[in-house]
């Protein structure tokens, strides 16, 4: 790929060319990449009869155009911005003066000013924007698909899908299809997989060399944070690591709590990354100057083996049911504080399938398969109810024709399994 021309004509530095053309694309054919998962998302529709989409979580307007605009402020003022989607038109309304970051996408037919219809924005006349708003909708899908579609929805405030529903639109959930159609990966989306995997490596690396008894959990995770958005990162999803007791139980938000001597530390990389993929590994690391003790050891040692015996099992065909069936079986003193999930989904965001322990099955599991092309991680968290520290462990990997690929590739602590 030749060198990006700085001093081009302004029309080479617009959004989708310094995206396409960034060093983390090299060898990816975004375009192709685009096109597989907007035509992932329609072959869904079509296999659920939905004649339209109206899409206005960000992750999933990204994940069936490419196009991306202040992913956070999008997710907390939906609808700023929406993307209506059919069999053969594709029209993303953007936020206000943003029109120009839709151009130039193979994805997009047309781009059109967005209408807010939130609270904020309308104040307390929002019913009277809300009824504007959805009658233009209708009017729009009227006019593409015909009278009296069926519409999909997946994020859109209550008044406004009931007022579709009165205009004569049939409404249906979203979720189902677009879910579905982003948990079977191309081959050229993995590029973009592991590209924001080796990326998120790098700042895991620098976490860990950053580790040193004195320093605030804050302090260390903001190493891997400012390393994610230097590699043109999104931006780190939750704040999962914790030291010391404040490892158990799990979800401990990173705080101002300053790592001591000889403590566990643990880490939930939950990273949206180049591209818009999630890597999503779970490391657990040493503050040292000692060596881990063997309580520290253990506790490693059974969640690294939670880890690979779930991983070894896993394979294509397989139902959600046998895998609960068949996974590793918990020890009691470490069920009550397990983590939610065996395993899950993991695209550009984590998503379909959730594979349940066996004992949580009954009441929060569901069946389905595990399929080629999917991407699944494999978890583990081992602490005892009311213990003084624990570990966190997780692997991501690929589901092929005939097994798996391990994707995430940061090494295990060697004195922690010694």
């Amino acid at each position: 790929m030749a060198n990006f021309d700085w001093h081009a004509e302004r029309s080479d530095l617009s959004n989708i060319a310094l995206l396409d053309r960034a060093p983390e694309s090299e060898g990816i054919d975004l375009r192709q990449v685009r096109l597989y998962r907007q035509g992932r998302v329609r072959q869904q529709m079509l296999k659920y009869g939905i004649d339209a989409v109206i899409l206005s979580d960000p992750i999933n307007i990204r994940y069936a155009t490419g196009t991306r605009n202040m992913q956070i402020f999008s997710m907390r003022n939906a609808p700023s911005r929406y993307l209506l989607l059919t069999a053969n038109r594709s029209i993303l309304f953007e936020f206000t003066g943003c029109l120009h970051l839709g151009e130039g996408y193979e994805t997009v037919d047309e781009v059109r000013p967005s209408k807010t219809a939130s609270f904020v924005a309308a104040g307390p006349d929002i019913h009277l924007r809300e009824r504007a708003w959805a009658a233009e909708m209708n009017d729009l899908i009227t006019e593409l698909v015909g009278k009296g579609a069926t519409l999909g929805l997946e994020r859109l405030n209550a008044n406004v899908s009931i007022a579709l529903r009165e205009l004569g639109l049939t409404i249906v959930d979203a979720q189902k299809p677009v879910e579905m159609a982003r948990a079977i990966k191309s081959p050229e989306e993995m590029k973009c997989i592991n590209a924001s995997l080796r990326a998120t490596e790098i700042g895991v690396g620098k976490l860990r060399e950053a580790i040193r008894p004195g320093l605030t959990e804050t302090a260390l995770w903001s190493v891997l944070h400012q390393s994610i958005i230097e590699q043109n990162g999104d931006y780190c999803e939750t704040r999962l690591l914790s030291a010391g007791q404040r490892t158990n139980p799990w979800f401990q938000e990173t705080a101002s709590y300053v790592i001591g001597e000889n403590e566990l530390i643990a880490l939930d990389t939950d990273v949206v990354g180049c591209h818009g993929y999630y890597s999503d590994f779970s490391r657990t690391f040493h503050s040292g100057p000692g060596k881990p003790s063997g309580v520290q050891r253990d506790l490693y040692k059974v969640a690294h083996e939670q880890v690979h015996y779930n991983m070894g099992i896993l394979r294509p065909g397989m139902s959600f049911r046998e895998y609960a069936d068949r996974a590793w079986d918990i020890p009691a003193k470490y069920y009550a504080n397990r983590y939610y999930l065996s395993a899950h989904g993991c695209g550009m965001t984590g998503e379909y399938p959730y594979l349940y322990h066996h004992g949580d099955f009954p009441d929060a599991g569901y069946d389905g398969i595990v399929e080629p092309g999917m991407t699944i991680c494999v978890e583990s968290y081992i602490g005892e109810d009311g213990g003084a520290q624990g570990v966190k462990l997780e692997q991501q990997l690929l589901i092929t024709d005939t097994g798996i690929e391990l994707l995430s590739r940061f090494p295990f602590e060697e004195e922690m399994l010694a």
